[in-house]
Order: structure tokens, then C-alpha cells, then sequence
């Protein structure tokens, strides 16, 4: 059986978290799009972790963890993030990365700094790690699978080859000193064999596996608003976040992804530019952020300050409808216990009309948020294990946001432990 977990809104919402607790009963753990561009931040028995590449589910000993085809392939950051979850006591995971997969090249982060730095101003707030010209790299068919790592031949002409349209760029386009098709080559067999003992034929493995009965969990990367077709186009990511992705990302036929937990947080956060209707700005954003997570909302990669809003209940309903949902897991619900009441955006105003549909990115610049005020618990609801023990405006607030959006919450998370977790059987899902 296969099972994905995806986000709903712009990332941040606490996939890592979830996928984390979700792996306990999976047997493979994959990672299937994106890159080291963004994190889970995740809190176990073995501490606190921010993870980039590395599937959430390398906790568990019983777990195989996957890169699969469609990721981003940073190979210094991904050995480098096996050495710091091992030099802290964490058993050394089973890990296999798709002989399909795609690699960052170091270029790809020199241009896509070069790149944010000429923009300025209408710069896309880019993490910088490279991932929009690997991703452009990959579609030019100029980019560098694992495989072809380990034929030299191959590799040598290709270096050589693409080095010749590079080199004119960086000297004529952002003039900066060319690069040198050897110290290139050398890097690249350095990555060779940091790589080798976990390269394998990633889609062969999982066709396997299903047909012995495992449990396959796909892991997504940001958010359905940061998909590059259907979110806030042009400031999305450069891969697709739905969970249908996950099918071609990880080699898997689509037809096997039977559940579709898709994560959404008790109110809204984003790092990095782009149309956020329900954002709060001020000293109303600043304490929400500071309350917010474990220790706070700050990037897991970047460390920037994250932008805070309101429940975005049109954004939620749009996000979860293009995951596919079949439950939804609501996350942080404890932050917001110091409201005496908590605004929702239950709708767009734009041009004097009001939509609960998600507009296209040229409406949604200017959408005004139409906000219902809900009364506020006023307590601590860490601890709690049973649905029916929260307080009775806690369990109301979750009730009409799952009137508002039309999607089952089967899992609440009250803190940011794996044991902080309440299920709940939803009367939508019964009635689905």
C-alpha cells in the first residue's frame, strides 16, 4: 500500500512531523520531488532535527529511507545530513537513492545566487540552493543523472560540452570568472563516491516491495501554493508538490497511492515572497511567530523569519482538493491557546465581489481577506489524548474549519512531539 504526505498551503505546515509519526508503521520512507531548498523540522526521542534531503522516516530502524528520481540531488548535503543525525546517536539508516536522480551541480547554486542578485528588487526571495536552474537544467536536457557518474567517458564529454554555454553566461551575463572543466570533473568524483553504496534501481525496488505487501510512505517537499502549475505562479518552487507527483517521482504506478494525508496548520505561515492573502503583519504577527512551532517560525533551511497569517480556509480548500485528500492532518493547534478569539479568512474580496475559490495568481494580488472571528480556549491543550477532553471552542474551532474547506481532520497535533498527536473520527469522513 502505498501512502503520501503532502502540504496544503505554502509549506511549513509540519509535514516532517507527521511523516515522522506515520513511519512508525510504514516500511519504506520517499523522499519523491524538491530539494535541499526547505526542511522538516522534527522532534523525537533522539532530540530536535532539521532535515533537507534525508526522508523523515531515518528514525526507525525498520524503515528503508528513498531518494527517488524526482529529487533534487545535493549529494554533500545529503551525506553530510547522515553524518549529523549519526553523530548524534542515530542508528545509521538503510538508504537507497535512484540511480535516476539528478544532480545539483555546484554551478547550479553559484547561478541561482548570481540570478537573485541581478533581479534586486523583483528578485524571487530564492533560497539560493540552486533548484530553479537544476530544474531548468533538467528540462534543457543538459542535466547530470547519478548514473552517468559512473561512466567516465560520458561524463568527461558532457562536463566539457555544457561548460561551453555555461562559461558564456557567467562571463557575459553576470560577469564572473569562468569555470574550469577539470576542477568540475574532480568534484564530481568526489560526489561519485560519497554516492556509490546507496545508488540502486530505486522504481525496480518499490515494484518489489509492493508485491510483497510493504507499506510505501511518499514524503512531499512545500506545499500545494508552491506547486509550479497550480500554486502562486511565478513564485512557486520548480517541481511539482501534489501527491500525484509521487507516482512519477518514485516510479510508482498512480493507481497504487490509496491514502492522501494532507497536513494544514491551525493558522498560516510562509517563507519566501508570493500572493498571502490572510498575512498579519506587526506586533500580531510577531508574537504568533514567536508562540509558533517549537521555538518558533523560522525557516528550517534559511532560518528566516516566516510570514504569519490567519487560517486561509479558501487557500486550505483549494490545497487539499489538489492533493487529492483523503484525510487531513491539522498541526499546532496548541499555539494558538493564547487568543481570547482567532480570526479565520473564510473568503476573498476582489473587485467589490466575494469567492471562496482560489483565484489565479493575477486575482489574487488583490484579494482582501473577509475574516470570522471564532472564540478563543484560553488554555494549554498540550498532553490531551482524546478528542472529546479539548476545550469545547478548540474542538468548534476545528469543526468549522472542516465545514469550511470540505475535507475530513482525522489527526490533530497538540505539540510537536510524535506522542502529541489526537486522532478523530470525523463525521465528513464517515459520510464521504
Amino acid at each position: 500500500m502505498v501512502k503520501a504526505v503532502v502540504g496544503a498551503n505554502w509549506g511549513d505546515e509540519g509535514k516532517g512531523k507527521i511523516t515522522d509519526m506515520m513511519a512508525e508503521n510504514a516500511d519504506i520512507v520517499v523522499r519523491f520531488q524538491g530539494g535541499a531548498n526547505a526542511g522538516h523540522t522534527i522532534v523525537n526521542n533522539y532530540g530536535k532535527f532539521a532535515l533537507h534531503t534525508l526522508p523523515s522516516g531515518v528514525f526507525y530502524g525498520h524503515t528503508t529511507s528513498v531518494i527517488g528520481n524526482g529529487v533534487a540531488l545535493n549529494i554533500p548535503i545529503l551525506i553530510g545530513e547522515l553524518k549529523s543525525i549519526t553523530d548524534r546517536n542515530v542508528p545509521m539508516p538503510k538508504l537507497l537513492v535512484s540511480d535516476r536522480a539528478q544532480i545539483v551541480m555546484p554551478y547550479h547554486i553559484l547561478f541561482d545566487q548570481y540570478e537573485e542578485e541581478r533581479l534586486g528588487k523583483k528578485s524571487f526571495g530564492s533560497t539560493k540552493s540552486g533548484i530553479a536552474p537544476f530544474y531548468s537544467d533538467k528540462y534543457a536536457k543538459i542535466g547530470f543523472q547519478v548514473n552517468e557518474l559512473f561512466d567516465e567517458e560520458v561524463l568527461r564529454e558532457k562536463v566539457y560540452r555544457v561548460l561551453e554555454t555555461k562559461n558564456i553566461l557567467l562571463t557575459h551575463l553576470y560577469h564572473k570568472d569562468p569555470l574550469d572543466a577539470e576542477e568540475l570533473l574532480r568534484t564530481l568524483h568526489e560526489y561519485r563516491d560519497m554516492i556509490a553504496p546507496y545508488v540502486c534501481d530505486v522504481s525496480a525496488f518499490l515494484y518489489k516491495a509492493l508485491k510483497e505487501g510493504k507499506t510505501i510512505l511518499l514524503e512531499g517537499q512545500l506545499g500545494t501554493l508552491k506547486d509550479t502549475d497550480h500554486g502562486i505562479y511565478p513564485m512557486v518552487t520548480s517541481s511539482s508538490t501534489l501527491a500525484s507527483y509521487g507516482a512519477v517521482g518514485a516510479g510508482l504506478p498512480p493507481y497504487e497511492i490509496k491514502e492522501i494525508v494532507t497536513v494544514c496548520k491551525a493558522y498560516s505561515s510562509a517563507v519566501g515572497a508570493g500572493a498571502f492573502v490572510s498575512e498579519i503583519f506587526g506586533e500580531e504577527a510577531d508574537e504568533l511567530r514567536r508562540r509558533g512551532g517549537d521555538g518558533g517560525e523560522y525557516g528550517a533551511t534559511t532560518g528566516r523569519p516566516r510570514r504569519m497569517g490567519w487560517f486561509d480556509c479558501v487557500a486550505s480548500k483549494y490545497g487539499c482538493r489538489m492533493q487529492g485528500a483523503t484525510d487531513v492532518a491539522f498541526t499546532v493547534l496548541d499555539v494558538l491557546g493564547y487568543l481570547d478569539e482567532i480570526p479565520v479568512c473564510v473568503g476573498y474580496e476582489i473587485d467589490g465581489e466575494v469567492t471562496t475559490d482560489f483565484p489565479v495568481t493575477t486575482k489574487l494580488e488583490k484579494a482582501k481577506p473577509v475574516l470570522k472571528a471564532l472564540p478563543g480556549w484560553k488554555c494549554d491543550i498540550r498532553g490531551i489524548k482524546n478528542y472529546e477532553d479539548l476545550p469545547e471552542n478548540c474542538r468548534k474551532y476545528v469543526e468549522f474549519i472542516e465545514s469550511q474547506i470540505g475535507f475530513p481532520i482525522t489527526m490533530v497535533s497538540n505539540g510537536p512531539g510524535r506522542e502529541d498527536i489526537i486522532y478523530r473520527h470525523s463525521p465528513l469522513k464517515q459520510a464521504l
